[in-house]
Formats: C-alpha cells, structure tokens, sequence
C-alpha cells in the first residue's frame, strides 16, 4: 500500500490557456494498491459518488498507467482524503488522475516515472496545464501532444490567493463557450503576454505580471458564467496583487500577491467568494508518496 500526495492547480493564468499552470499548497491525500476487488472510500469536497468503484477518476487513471505499461490493471482498492473544491478551478480532477497514475507507477515498480505519470494524466485531461503543476510543481510550461512540461521553481515572496465561491462551473461548460476561431490579433496579444509569464518571474520583474495576465482567449467568453468575476479581479489589484484571473474554467478568481498585500487581496476577494472561502497558499511541489 501507498500514500500519495498531490497539489492542487491553477491553470491558465489568464494568458497561458491550456499551457502555463501553478502548484498550490492544497493536497488531494490518497492511500491506495493492488487488492482483490475495485473499492473506492472517499471524504472531504463534494461527493464524487461513482456509479461503481471502477468509474473513479482514480481508478481510470489507473487503468490508463497500466495500459501504457502494456499489461491488465490489476483491481484498486483506495482511501481518499479531498479538500480541493470540485469543479472550481483548482485542478481536483487532475489531482485525482495523477494520484491513480501515481499509484499505478508505484506498483510496477516505477516503469512509468514522473514524466509518464504526467503522460498519462495530460493524455485523459487533454491538456498539459493542470496535470504538469500536480505532477512536477511549482510554475509549469506545459505543449503537446506529444505531452511536454517543464516546471519552473515559483518565488517563495509571491502567494496565492483564491476565492472560491459556492457554485460550480463545470469544465465541459466553460469549454463550450469559446469559440473554435480566433483573430490572429488576439493570438498575438496572448503569445506575447503568455511568454511574459516565465520571463518576468525569473527576472524579478514583478510588475509585468498584471500585463502577463491579460486575456482575449477565455475569460471575455466566460464572463457570463461567472457574474462578478471581473469586478473580483479588479477588487484584487486594487488591494495590491501583482496578477489577478479566473483560476482555470472557473469560478475561481486567483490572485499573485507578494505575502505582506495578500490579507489585504484575501479581503478584497471576500465579497466574490460569498458562502464561498477564499484561500491563501504557497507553491507547492510535485506529488510525493510513501509506503505504508
């Protein structure tokens, strides 16, 4: 048997759509391995509630790994511990599919290696965003197909703040609402502003980042789907945060703020976040394990 622990995310970053991705200091806590029959105990956010234990997100994943190993799954019997919202933004379903891959590389004594557990998780995501920062963490990069992602140390200076409000936005839904054609002005303006992300980070330049997260791609599309978003984001450089965006599909609303402002940011999120919570994290590393 084996612990796994995996971060949740923030993909996007406003520009980055489906490729810059943030590990977050939130952990999705599996303990799981081979058994005589699929079983799957859950707590924590929401209730997954799988029409059997095989229909996990867990469970797939760990169907997928053994796929690439070339050989049959054997049955999965896992615990989970989830305290990352459902359908907000925060990646939880990519944490759960790196955890089942995870698993998976561990039980065949680590064929798969972190490079092809993050396969196996971008592969069932069909994005590298989410998947690279649960697997690799701190600031991914991630293309593909084929599936690349290059992680990038986050400065230890910066938080994270997110408001989580208490409603869902589904990703499928979110995705539906782009349109398949862009202009190539608006392609531009993101390939610049993306490629301002990694650059502004590693040179200390800090206050490129409100600029590096601009968007043309996504959010102008979602804002219907998430009222308040926009005057959120606002709110969050009007208290000082370096870099505010829609955390993923949504609803979230994150925000980059040097430690001494992120209370102040925190606050300013409160009124988007309602029922809701709004939390403050550090970057986190990749997914870790041990036996038990």
């Amino acid at each position: 048997m084996w612990r796994v622990r995996v971060p949740a995310s923030v993909a996007n970053l406003g520009s980055g759509y489906d490729a810059l991705g943030l590990a977050l200091s939130l952990f999705l806590e599996v303990e799981g391995g081979r058994a005589e029959a699929d079983a799957f105990a859950y707590e924590g956010e929401g209730d997954p509630a799988p029409a059997s234990p095989s229909e996990s997100l867990l469970h797939r994943a760990w169907r997928r790994a053994w796929e690439e190993l070339g050989e049959a799954a054997p049955p999965l019997t896992v615990w989970v511990h989830n305290p990352i919202p459902l359908a907000r933004g925060l990646g939880s379903s990519a944490a759960a599919i790196v955890a089942g891959a995870a698993l998976a590389d561990l039980e065949s004594g680590g064929r798969l290696g972190r490079d092809g557990v993050f396969r196996v998780a971008a592969t069932l995501e069909g994005h590298p965003d989410n998947a690279g920062a649960s697997a690799y963490g701190g600031f991914v990069v991630g293309v593909g197909p084929p599936w690349r992602a290059l992680s990038l140390s986050f400065p230890e200076e910066l938080l994270t703040v997110v408001a989580v409000p208490p409603f869902e936005v589904p990703t499928e839904r979110a995705r539906a609402v782009l349109s398949p054609i862009v202009s190539r002005e608006d392609a531009v303006f993101n390939l610049s502003r993306a490629a301002l992300w990694p650059a502004a980070l590693l040179s200390g330049r800090y206050e490129l980042l409100k600029e590096a997260a601009q968007d043309r791609l996504h959010q102008p599309a979602r804002a219907p789907l998430l009222p308040g978003a926009e005057e959120a984001i606002e709110a969050a450089y009007g208290a000082g945060a370096l870099a505010a965006f829609v955390g993923g599909a949504g609803p979230a609303v994150a925000a980059v703020a040097p430690r001494a402002k992120a209370d102040r940011v925190a606050r300013a999120l409160d009124g988007y976040a309602g029922e809701g919570r709004v939390l403050v994290l550090e970057a986190a590393g990749g997914y870790t394990w041990k036996a038990i």
